[in-house]
């Protein structure tokens, strides 16, 4: 009997505390998820840096027997130097491209992936002025940025999304859930054919020391706004028609990134992920609904009587005025 009460009462307890505990677990999942990912990371590419180390070690030994003129503080001196040009996107090496990076279009081009926070790396402002008129044009760009993103994906949505789904829910009696299931499938596959795999393709053909793997990996990196910047496209030696490529790096970027959170939006659009998302959402009390709903009939109420009685003043205000009616009597007399 006891243990059949407490039983009851620890799913009552559950059950009333559903969110909470869902949302629990919800944060222990994303830890160990990222945890996950530090253990592979680490596991895959420790050994690969390793390497690379060791390999430098010896190409830097190997340097200093050669030339015995040349101490080992110049030359990390000077490697030094170069590193840091390297981080600001300049190099020194004789098959480097021989293009600026500030021209119109490569200023373009990161300004695109600022606004977007893409923010690839390769180049970065060089000069204190640069780097002050970056943060105020962040500052008022990002949200700029998210506004105008917000409007084009919600048209696009209504024209994409939901009037087809609703033609066919209307006019061929089918589930609307179905429908959208099936929609939002659909328009999945076909936005990772036409921004991912076709300018992976693409990529892989202009860019030449790119494979398809790694045009894919641009791709996803870019249009998902992690922008590592260890890829970036327009940057090679003796790029032709580096101008034009590089504006129409900007455009992909720009539709794809529209396409990506019109996917997005399509899938949060359907029931059962609405479902799934409420369960880690807290809960409204029906007392703070009940006086959310009253406050609100109060104020629509005093509105109300506020517009009438200004209307009534009103039509007092255009009534013609007549003394007689308001201040005779019945005997004929009036009254001062």
């Amino acid at each position: 009997m006891l243990q059949s009460l407490a039983g009851s009462s620890c799913v009552r307890l559950v059950e009333r505390h559903r969110s909470a505990w869902c949302f629990g677990f919800l944060v222990l999942g994303y830890l160990l998820y990222l945890v996950f990912g530090a253990v592979v990371f680490s596991s895959v590419e420790l050994p690969y840096e390793d390497l690379l180390r060791q390999e430098l070690r010896k190409l830097k030994r190997r340097f200093l027997e050669e030339h015995e003129c040349l101490s080992e503080q110049q030359l990390e001196q000077f490697l030094g130097r170069v590193l840091e040009a390297s981080n600001y996107g300049v190099s020194v090496l004789s098959n480097a491209s021989g293009n600026w990076n500030w021209d119109f279009t490569s200023a373009l081009f990161f300004a695109s992936t600022v606004l977007s926070t893409t923010g690839y790396g390769h180049t970065v402002p060089l000069s204190d002025g640069g780097k002050a008129f970056c943060i105020i044009y962040s500052v008022i760009g990002i949200p700029f940025t998210l506004l105008f993103l917000t409007a084009v994906v919600q048209r696009v949505t209504i024209h994409v999304t939901r009037r087809p789904v609703l033609y066919f829910h209307v006019r061929w009696g089918f589930s609307k859930q179905m429908v959208a299931i099936v929609h939002a499938v659909l328009l999945g596959f076909v936005t990772v054919s036409c921004f991912f795999f076709i300018p992976a393709a693409v990529f892989s053909v202009l860019e030449d020391d790119w494979n398809f793997l790694e045009s894919f990996y641009f791709c996803f990196i870019s249009l998902s706004t992690i922008g590592l910047g260890d890829y970036v496209p327009g940057e090679g030696y003796n790029q032709k028609f580096r101008e034009l490529y590089k504006i129409g790096i900007t455009c992909y970027l720009l539709l794809g990134l529209i396409a990506m959170l019109v996917v997005l939006e399509t899938f949060c659009e359907l029931h059962e992920l609405k479902k799934f998302r409420k369960m880690f959402y807290v809960k409204k009390d029906k007392d703070e609904d009940q006086v959310h709903i009253i406050e609100h009939d109060q104020l629509s109420f005093s509105s109300i009587t506020d517009q009438a009685a200004s209307m009534k003043e009103e039509q007092k205000q255009h009534e013609p005025f007549v003394a007689a009616q308001s201040s005779a009597y019945p005997d004929g007399s009036v009254d001062h």
